[in-house]
Order: C-alpha cells, then structure tokens, then sequence
C-alpha cells in the first residue's frame, strides 16, 4: 500500500476557491481504480492550511493517478493559488495485524 501525506498553504484570497477546487480533487480520485482512501481537512491550527491523507493499493495506481489529466490540472491550479509550493510525501506501508 502508498500512503500519501500532503498540504496545500493558502492565502486568504483563495482559500475557497482552493477548498472548492481540493474537494472536487478528492471526489474525482476516490472514484479511480487503486484508491483506498482520499480526503482533505482543514488544519485546526491554521485555517489557511489544508492537509491531504490518501492510501492507494500499489504504486502503480498512485503512478496513474497522477496522470490523470484532471490531476495534473489540480497540481497546478493548487501551485497558482498556494501562498507557497505545495508540500507531498509518499510512504510504502504494510498494513500489520495486532493480534
């Protein structure tokens, strides 16, 4: 499994259009093949910050998601409308049993 950790810094003249366009985002990539889970928060700590979450079955999902054309859209689009360059981390997990 990927798990995919990333934040977008606003500014205060877009952070709704970055909310409107980041839900959007996340409401189209829950719909592809390999996505496990995708969502967005606003940081209790600064309402300007939106922070990503997102778990995608092997690589090759997050590979083709991010070639996606609406995908490669909303990178940009979020790059124009961030106050500084968007911050994203992948990680390889292993999900591992307790009992």
């Amino acid at each position: 499994m990927i798990i995919v950790t990333g934040s977008i810094q606003a500014r205060l003249d877009t952070i709704d259009e970055l909310r409107r366009l980041s839900l959007e985002h996340v409401t189209r990539s829950r719909a592809e093949p390999g996505c496990l889970e995708h969502g967005v928060t606003v940081d209790v700590n600064d309402g300007l910050r939106l922070v990503f979450f997102e778990r995608w079955a092997d690589r090759e999902a997050l590979l083709a998601h991010f070639r996606v054309p609406a995908s490669r859209e909303f990178g940009a689009q979020a790059a124009r409308l961030a106050a500084h360059p968007p911050e994203l981390a992948t990680y390889e997990a292993s999900e591992l049993s307790l009992r």
